[in-house]
């Protein structure tokens, strides 16, 4: 059994506002998410207004923004990913109606969608499901336990659901037929930039460890999509090219001048070209140590993430989330708002990994949705003409949203609140000045009771998490290099898979307000000994066992 050092905890207070609020650069991928949401909402919306129930338009919202999910999965994983999102989007909807059917209470239905609060982010976060994850599914299933309803009519409100759900899965898969590998193609693109990215930092005379672990990450997470995608099609050329760039990351100063040509490959797959067909390695030796290492992926290379934390981790979350949610939906009744579900969503979405980042998430929940409401005052009277004018107001917010968040929440977040007070007007003409005081109020109580509950429960198994990681780090460094090239496969795996998750876990628990002093000196010297590991099961001389004490110190200069 592991004994870990009882340390004295320290206080840490991180509150930045200035990087909080900076812009970050547009995804690769903003668009896929942009025009998927607006096709999935369009057309039930368009056969509502056509059918004359406009009115029902809050129950089709739901099964259409499942379309916001899945976008950089390849589409075998993708289509049963959406298919369960569908699937849960359906049952959180189901216990929000049937909650609005069985009381008035306001007291109950908050602590019904505090509770769902809390399921969907353990839930989200255990699946690894990826952004919008809960958020989402968080507002959409509390928005209808505040809907009026009677229990008669919530099978035929969640048919109508479900086939909004249907066409977002639909429009989701769509892209398959144009380019069926296109994940793929993104996810080692992304790799090849990132090793590129190294590259040049490496020649350059500096080598940041972000750059190294970055491209760790997102060549792990490249293989983890590759995996996904089976061995059909174009899937063997794209492991080539994967592997150039797995080798360039783990020995950069060998590879230093490919660092244009991995920049040439990963446009020509982001563009759609044909496939980029690397010549040689302008390593030496290094072409025999590539086709060692597509031998030990073909022999079967293991997933690398666990699915699933710790159960304690989940219930944590569970209680966090629901604690904060149902504080804010009660203060927000206390105050007298008319739509405490926004302050529980506010709530909820301000829980992330650690307090900072909460921190960061609250002040720019804030910030867009004062901007928001601005907007929404702006664009109102617009919505007004009718319900034509009203449908492609929302679409065109959902637009901008997708488009925006990428480069940071606070910006989204301008958009967002808009289109989630126009939505409520599907129902019928309200105030304005109501609507604005009612979201303006709840974002603000909400985001107080959501960081007041992660600086109430911080995650105090963050520092254990970390000195764990280290220790299956230390054990994978401490294994001898295996000569057969599944093995060898198999234990890289391992090894990158345990550098990932220490630094991972260091820096969420390095943004814990409340945590004990972190081994940084054994953090470092671990992870160099990882790398240093790293490239003695990389190249051609992986495979005969041998490594130089000259090939150890240029790999880690």
């Amino acid at each position: 059994m592991s004994v870990f050092p009882v340390e004295k905890p320290i206080l840490h207070v991180r509150m930045p506002v200035r990087a909080s609020l900076r812009l970050g650069p547009l995804g690769d991928i903003w668009h896929k998410p942009a025009f998927s949401a607006v096709a999935s909402v369009a057309v039930p919306q368009f056969a509502l207004l056509l059918a004359g129930r406009p009115d029902l338009a809050a129950y089709a919202a739901g099964g259409s923004l499942c379309a916001l999910y899945g976008h950089g999965l390849p589409y075998t994983a993708r289509a049963r990913t959406l298919a369960w999102v569908v699937a849960g989007m359906l049952a959180s909807i189901a216990v929000g109606l049937i909650t609005a059917s069985l009381t008035d209470s306001t007291v109950l239905r908050v602590a019904v969608a505090a509770l769902l609060a809390g399921a969907h982010k353990a839930t989200c976060d255990a699946a690894r499901i990826g952004p919008p994850g809960h958020v989402v599914l968080t507002f959409v299933a509390v928005s209808a336990a505040f809907l009026p309803q009677r229990l008669a009519d919530v099978p035929a409100h969640l048919a109508l659901a479900l086939a909004a759900g249907v066409v977002a899965w639909l429009v989701g898969m769509a892209p398959a037929l144009v380019r069926p590998d296109g994940p793929e193609r993104i996810a080692v693109a992304r790799a090849l930039e990132a090793a590129a990215r190294l590259l040049r930092a490496s020649s350059g005379g500096q080598e940041p460890p972000q750059a190294r672990h970055a491209a760790a990450a997102t060549v792990n997470a490249a293989w983890q999509t590759l995996l996904r995608a089976g061995t059909a099609g174009s899937r063997a050329e794209l492991r080539r090219l994967l592997v150039r760039a797995e080798s360039a990351a783990a020995l950069p100063a060998r590879h230093a001048a490919e660092a244009d040509s991995f920049t040439a490959w990963a446009r020509d797959l982001r563009k759609g070209r044909p496939l980029p067909v690397p010549g040689r390695s302008e390593a030496p030796g290094e072409d025999a140590g590539e086709e060692a290492e597509l031998s030990g992926v073909a022999a079967e290379r293991p997933r690398r993430h666990r699915l699933l934390p710790e159960v304690a981790g989940r219930w944590r979350v569970v209680m966090m989330v629901a604690a904060g949610s149902a504080l804010a939906g009660w203060a927000s009744m206390a105050l007298g708002v008319g739509r405490p579900y926004w302050a529980v969503v506010t709530a909820a979405a301000v829980f992330a990994a650690n307090t900072t980042l909460s921190w960061n998430r609250a002040l720019q929940r804030v910030v867009g949705n004062l901007l928001g409401v601005a907007l929404f005052t702006l664009v109102v009277p617009l919505t007004r003409l009718g319900s034509l004018a009203l449908v492609a107001t929302v679409l065109v917010m959902q637009f901008l949203t997708e488009a925006t968040i990428t480069r940071n929440y606070w910006l989204g977040s301008v958009f967002v609140a808009p289109m989630s007070i126009l939505m409520t007007q599907f129902a019928g003409v309200q105030p304005v000045g109501e609507l604005v005081a009612d979201r303006w109020l709840d974002t603000c109580v909400g985001a107080v009771a959501g960081l007041a509950a992660c600086v109430l429960l911080p995650d105090r198994r963050a520092a254990r998490r970390v000195h764990e990681g280290l220790e299956r780090l230390e054990r994978a460094v401490a294994e001898p290099s295996p000569t057969d090239p599944g093995q060898a496969r198999a234990a890289r795996d391992r090894l990158n898979a345990s550098l990932v998750e220490l630094r991972e876990a260091a820096d969420t628990a390095a943004g814990e307000w409340w945590s004990t002093a972190l081994p940084q000196e054994r953090i470092t010297t671990a992870e160099r000994a990882g790398h240093r590991k790293l490239t003695e099961l990389t190249g051609p001389a992986r495979g005969a066992g041998v490594w130089t004490e000259e090939r150890s110190r240029e790999a880690t200069e």
